[in-house]
């Protein structure tokens, strides 16, 4: 009880410090994300349309054409590539990536929404002191891909529906075409580490992408609406969201940006797995983390599962950042050791 009021008290601290930073912007459809130039279909009707065609056949929709090996460019400590998901704003359209390379492993890092170009460096750095390289991914719209005029990555997720929806299209795209650079490096297994919005993509592209072959998933949870609409975090994109739509709306038209979406197609996945969750997390509700938990289990999807006694800014702090930091790289350590001695089996 004790720790729960200090966290939860904290947590709101954090929010408020947080919060006189984000703008409430209006809302909008944005169907003109979506490829809807006709807008023959009222918007609801469209996106409800779009998430159906989406959900059909989401390989194709989230898995991008080929890289040529010419479009990638390395200077030593970044990488940068063309986006394949083009967007109004030029700055968006390259991706960058910061690379911390050893030996055969790497693992794809997607920060936490808003994180800045500093953001899981450090996780970064633990991974590579432990002999296990990292490619930082930039998301859409955050540091080096932020377009001018734009303080934070309100772009990324915001109260214009189809901007969200076509952003974590293009985050889960740069994503594999980041695996096709590290392949190309010599990297013969890849996994992926995703923070809060980045738990979602990173989801997503484990579904979609055999070549990862492992994945950890912080602060992971169901229904990518049901976060916005009920989480601190996101209050200010409510502000305008709730005076169009009902949570249930909001849900069904970002379907397509869950993972509750994917998790049958993981049934039969024998790939290593890890969900951490925080039990006093005030901006991703823990019990939209057990629904999620609730659904692998019911799949009988083979999968490590914990909650940690903290919540999602706290998470990020110490001393939780430790515990958090440990049970990542933990991970990560024993699968890249599993991964050595059967390869040495298989040499033998």
């Amino acid at each position: 009880m004790l720790l729960r009021h200090f966290i939860y008290s904290r947590e709101k601290k954090l929010h408020k410090r947080d919060i006189e930073q984000r703008l409430v912007r209006p809302f909008e459809w944005g169907t003109e994300f979506l490829n809807n130039r006709q807008n023959t279909r009222k918007p609801l009707e469209f996106i409800k349309h779009h998430n159906q065609t989406v959900l059909a056949d989401s390989k194709s929709y989230f898995v991008p054409p080929p890289c040529q090996n010419s479009d990638f460019h390395f200077d030593g400590f970044w990488l940068k590539f063309p986006s394949a998901v083009q967007t109004p704003y030029p700055e968006n359209n390259i991706v960058h990536a910061r690379y911390f390379p050893k030996n055969e492993t790497a693992v794809i890092v997607l920060p936490q929404w808003n994180g800045d170009e500093q953001a899981h460096i450090g996780l970064c750095k633990g991974l590579q002191r432990f002999g296990i390289g990292a490619l930082r991914l930039s998301l859409p719209y955050h540091d080096r891909r932020r377009p001018n005029g734009i303080e934070r990555a309100d772009y990324m997720v915001s109260s214009n529906i189809g901007r969200t929806i076509q952003a974590v299209q293009q985050a889960v795209q740069d994503v594999s075409r980041s695996a096709d650079w590290l392949l190309s490096q010599g990297i013969r297994q890849i996994g992926l580490l995703g923070s809060s919005i980045g738990s979602c993509v990173s989801w997503i592209v484990f579904a979609h992408d055999q070549r990862f072959r492992l994945a950890a998933f912080n602060h992971v949870s169901s229904y990518f609406g049901d976060v916005v609409w009920r989480g601190i975090t996101t209050s200010h994109i409510r502000k305008t969201v709730e005076q169009n739509m009902s949570q249930e709306e909001l849900r069904e038209a970002w379907l397509t940006l869950s993972p509750s979406a994917y998790v049958s197609k993981l049934r039969n996945n024998r790939r290593p797995m890890l969900m951490l969750s925080a039990l006093y997390d005030l901006s991703f509700p823990p019990d939209l983390s057990r629904q999620i938990f609730d659904q692998v289990d019911r799949e009988q999807i083979k999968v490590q599962k914990a909650f940690l006694p903290c919540g999602h800014y706290t998470g990020g702090r110490p001393p939780f950042s430790y515990l958090t930091g440990y049970h990542l790289i933990n991970f990560f350590r024993k699968e890249r050791n599993a991964f050595l001695r059967n390869q040495l089996v298989d040499n033998q």
